[in-house]
């Protein structure tokens, strides 16, 4: 049984995605609270009003807690086996509940969380009445949940990259570089990107583009296998159109979803959120759709145009279409904006006074980027920035009588503005980075460029697909480099290595044919994984344990800027972690707030973090692993090579 509801600060529910057990199950409770009529249908499931009421109290209780107390609830468990996990974003309430581990509901609900926040940026609302986000939503959340099972990039969360000859890379990234030019007339800002399957093969960045991170990688991976399933049924409806009045849509999946409508949904023979909703698939075979990049404090809109160039082979163009100050300064005045709404409540007029400092900071910051983008503005956008900024005046005088005479009177007067400042907001969001014109803008252009990468691409496609489903192996017969380099770790079994200061990932393609590893299993692989971060969120950053065939291992590290020269961690991490995200960059980079807690003085970016796990045989002594794993740590590069600029990956 699993379900994800979202509610607003009202208890509305905007988003519902469930399977039909939970379906089933909710219209049992509603039954016995009597909370159907008597007419209503066996087979439908209950309304976003029934909902409303059966889960209001838990959701209310979270939302107190939150801001009277401030120790919200993370997670509940039930004598029946089902739990509930709870996650909010600027004051909307996330509820996952589900019959699995806690663990796994808390990071399946943050990346509902991350997905909701690059699809729809703050404007939670629009779940409600967009079909075409909501959907694409729920098909994101398929979309990890099936690739979280089969690929060790995504269940990691890291970039895998695509292990190719220096040739071939530089042919690759040449093609991507005239490509680039060509489009440099029509657009200022642009990335161009080839992912096979679910690995990166290659970028170039025009040069005053924002830079990618890899949770955005990690997102057009799965936008990819949403947009690749959406070709494959629309080619299997072709030969035998349906009829439209049987056809079901999802947007009745969201609202008021039948049993047959939301079988497939979490799970079944076809992932059915994919059917409908992606609206923006050309005959052409380009997928265009509107996306906030970048970190949580850190935004860019783009138009993210991806174009199939072989079955699984994607070229991705992603264009900004507002500046960072624009973008980041909405995204920071809808934050503030809750913070400060939040604080009033609490009648924290201490704290109070930094929020509203910090709002009136994000949206001069708004203010200003939307005037350095003038000439690229039409009137609608100028007329709703001028609305902006007189509502603000009006609000920021109020918090100022507020702060400064606590008069009861203006907490009446910001109460009754506060919602028509977010409105303008709401629909500065939509005028800017989610423009549909700006969308629409150069379609024929990017379908021309496309083609012409596709045709000098031609020759290396079959090439690059083998490679993605075999990228090498531990037994592969294919690269005597590769050969000799393992021949120096007998006993290993299986490895993945993964640069956390860039989230690169570099492990040999699963191979359970060899006899080495014919014991070994996709399962115990995941479960190794899912071990090793149970043992660091207890501040245990090695760890090494056996089975009866096996023998597991976990390395976590810190080396300096030069790799020489590694840092000593000085805090007892067990009594600080309590607070962080879960292990991986998809719900906040775990990694990078690790790195600050551990070394509080010294600047991030001087510090390398590096993961690595390790499977040998069970007869490999332990001496022999922690050997096999600084050697491993040391050469890897060696055989994969090192780019000779960082810059052409991330």
């Amino acid at each position: 049984m699993r379900g994800v509801l979202i509610f607003n600060q009202l208890n509305d529910v905007l988003f519902t995605k469930c399977d039909k057990e939970f379906a089933d199950h909710i219209r049992k409770l509603a039954e016995m609270q009597g909370l159907l009529e008597n007419e209503d249908t066996k087979d439908s499931t209950p309304s976003p009003n029934v909902m409303m009421q059966l889960f209001s109290p838990i959701v209310t209780s979270q939302r107190v807690m939150t801001s009277q107390f401030g120790n919200s609830y993370t997670s509940m468990k039930c004598q029946d086996g089902t739990n509930m996990v709870f996650d909010e974003y600027i004051g909307y309430t996330f509820v996952y509940i589900a019959t699995e581990e806690i663990e796994l509901m808390r990071r399946t609900a943050g990346v509902c969380v991350s997905i909701v926040r690059h699809v729809c940026g703050p404007d939670i609302m629009v779940l409600r009445t967009n079909r075409q986000k909501a959907c694409l939503v729920s098909s994101l959340l398929d979309a990890w949940c099936h690739l979280r099972d089969n690929e060790q990039s995504v269940l990691t969360e890291a970039v895998e990259q695509l292990s190719v000859n220096s040739e071939v890379a530089s042919s690759i990234l040449k093609v991507l570089h005239d490509a680039c030019d060509k489009l440099r007339t029509q657009f200022a800002n642009l990335h161009m990107l080839i992912l096979v399957g679910a690995k990166f093969l290659s970028l170039y960045s025009s040069k005053h583009a924002h830079d990618l991170c890899a949770s955005d990688i990690l997102l057009i991976i799965l936008l990819c296998w949403v947009v690749n399933n959406k070709r494959n049924d629309r080619s299997e409806e072709q030969p035998h159109c349906r009829n439209e009045k049987t056809k079901p849509t999802f947007g009745a999946k969201l609202a008021n979803p039948t049993s047959e409508d939301i079988t497939d949904l979490f799970g079944g023979s076809r992932e059915s959120s994919i059917i409908e909703g992606l609206s923006s698939l050309s005959d052409d075979g380009l997928y265009s759709q509107s996306l906030l990049l970048g970190g949580q404090h850190d935004h860019t809109a783009n138009a993210v145009h991806v174009f199939e160039l072989s079955d699984s082979v994607h070229l991705i163009t992603i264009v900004e279409s507002t500046n960072v100050a624009t973008s980041s300064g909405l995204c920071d005045s809808f934050r503030y904006l809750n913070l400060a709404s939040s604080l009033q409540l609490q009648r924290d007029l201490d704290e109070l006074k930094s929020a509203v400092d910090n709002l009136d900071t994000a949206i001069k910051k708004l203010l200003e980027g939307i005037r350095k983008n003038r000439s690229n503005i039409g009137n609608d956008v100028d007329m709703c920035q001028k609305r902006l900024q007189t509502k603000w005046d009006f609000l920021r005088r109020k918090y100022g009588d507020l702060l400064r005479t606590r008069d009861p009177e203006a907490v009446l007067q910001i109460e009754a503005n506060t919602s028509g400042l977010a409105e303008t907001l709401r629909e500065l969001l939509r005028l800017t980075c989610f423009d549909r014109n700006f969308l629409k803008h150069g379609l024929d252009v990017l379908t021309t460029v496309g083609r012409l990468v596709r045709q000098k691409l031609n020759d290396f496609n079959d090439f690059l697909k083998v490679k993605a489903l075999k990228n090498f192996t531990l037994g592969s017969t294919t690269s005597l480099t590769i050969n000799k380099y393992l021949e120096e770790f007998p006993g290993l079994v299986h490895f993945i290595y993964i640069d956390r200061t860039t989230h690169r990932l570099v492990a040999p393609t699963l191979d359970f044919t060899s006899p080495e590893t014919l014991a070994l299993t996709t399962k115990k692989i995941w479960d190794m994984v899912e071990q090793s971060r149970i043992h660091l969120q207890e501040g245990h950053l090695s760890v090494m344990w056996k089975d009866t065939i096996f023998n597991y291992s976990y390395f976590l590290w810190f080396e300096d800027s030069s790799g020489w020269s590694p840092p000593k961690c000085k805090v007892y991490l067990n009594h600080v972690m309590k607070n962080f995200p879960v292990p991986g960059i998809l719900c906040g980079d775990y990694y990078r707030k690790l790195t600050e807690t551990c070394f509080p003085k010294v600047s991030p970016s001087k510090v390398r973090i590096h993961e690595l796990y390790c499977v040998h045989l069970g007869l490999a002594t332990s001496t022999c692993v922690l050997e096999h794993s600084r050697r491993l740590a040391a050469t890897i590069w060696e055989v994969i090579g090192v780019p000779s600029n960082l810059a052409d990956i991330f």
